[in-house]
């Protein structure tokens, strides 16, 4: 039996166990994964499922990956404004800055929220739509 990490004081959750980082951590980089396999259309299938079916199970895990779905929603929407300036050919240089912006975010935060579930710890995104709880 793995041995659980102690909550981070703060944060309400109680010990996590190894199993529970690796699913939380899955939570976080699935999106990135889905993103790559999919030019970026499926990066909210990955978190989606993890929350649905640690949803009862674990509130560490449903946080990490509600958190990774919203925070993917706000990719998105940054996607689709990038698209829609795009098609006003005018705006291309500013919707190429966008893209660029919510790329490089989605591999950093997602990077960061994975290595702090790694330690047990909750990762808080910027930026996010809260759908998900």
């Amino acid at each position: 039996m793995t041995q659980p990490i102690p909550s981070p004081q703060g944060q309400g959750l109680p010990a996590t166990t190894a199993e529970e980082r690796t699913w939380a951590i899955l939570g976080h980089l699935a999106a990135v994964i889905a993103a790559v396999i999919s030019a970026g259309w499926l990066s909210i299938v990955g978190p989606l499922v993890i929350w649905a079916l640690y949803k009862d199970k674990s509130a560490f895990v449903r946080q990490a990956a509600a958190g990774a779905f919203n925070f993917n929603l706000a990719v998105w929407a940054a996607v689709i404004v990038g698209w829609i300036m795009f098609f006003t050919v005018i705006l291309i240089p500013v919707a190429l800055i966008v893209w660029l912006v919510a790329v490089v975010a989605a591999l950093v935060f997602h990077i960061k929220a994975a290595l702090a579930a790694n330690r047990g710890e909750l990762y808080h995104y910027p930026w996010a739509i809260t759908v998900l709880r």
